[in-house]
């Protein structure tokens, strides 16, 4: 693999439900692979030295599926972390939560607010889950901040600029993504990152999320790469 290694690659891990249909399975089945691809893909980002690793896990539009297809996905993460957290601890992952954690079932809710805490002080991998995540929500709730900092006196509009404006997003303290990654062959954002992804290079893959591998994951930094230094050399040039 190339030697340029991204510090922030984010992925939009979709195709998990058509998986499982396509295997004459339930969706959430295809949920339940996903999140054993998600496992290999968190160790693969470790080995390979990737710094942030971000996960779209759930939308705030995924509330309108099928009600038991959500309340499978909020038990996941209550699994999930149950036994993956003292493996997380061992590799000094860290964990963090993109999205509105409060209005989550409350199972789910303090089993993330438990993964944070307990990795707090952890200073390798950074896995950034966007969880009840609405890049829409995201922006709107941090322009209602700001109003309210300049309302309070907390803070001179004149003072904003985007590096003040990003400490009021759910990312506030990682770099943008280098890379954005989505899975299962459709060609759009979806309402992911639009903030922090304005300089990201977009790699779209048609493999449905349960059959993306680490050497999809290694294709994907080489083809950026090669990209990048194709433009490079036109732009010296």
């Amino acid at each position: 693999m190339d030697s340029t290694i991204p510090k922030h690659i984010a992925i939009i891990m979709d195709g998990n439900g058509r998986w499982g249909k396509n295997r004459g399975l339930t969706r959430s089945e295809g949920h339940y692979a996903g999140s054993q691809t998600m496992e290999k893909i968190i160790d693969a980002s470790v080995d390979i030295g990737i710094e942030i690793l971000t996960l779209y896990a759930f939308s705030t539009e995924n509330w309108t599926r099928p009600q038991d297809e959500v309340n499978y996905l909020m038990n996941l993460p209550v699994k999930f972390f149950k036994q993956k957290l003292p493996e997380f601890m061992r590799k000094n992952i860290k964990v963090h939560i993109s999205g509105d954690v409060e209005s989550l079932p409350k199972k789910t809710r303090e089993a993330v607010l438990k993964a944070m805490e307990k990795t707090k002080d952890n200073t390798g991998l950074i896995v950034n889950f966007a969880l009840n995540y609405s890049s829409r929500r995201e922006i709107l709730q941090a322009i209602c901040h700001v109003i309210r900092e300049a309302e309070g006196q907390h803070l001179s509009i004149d003072q904003l600029d985007e590096s003040v404006f990003q400490n009021y997003l759910y990312t506030k303290n990682l770099p943008d993504p280098d890379i954005v990654i989505r899975t299962g062959g459709e060609k759009r954002v979806s309402n992911f990152l639009l903030w922090q992804s304005s300089m990201s290079e977009l790699y779209f893959i048609d493999v449905l999320f349960p059959d993306f591998t680490r050497e999809f994951l290694e294709k994907a930094i080489n083809e950026v790469n090669q990209r990048r230094a194709a433009n490079y050399d036109e732009w010296v040039g």
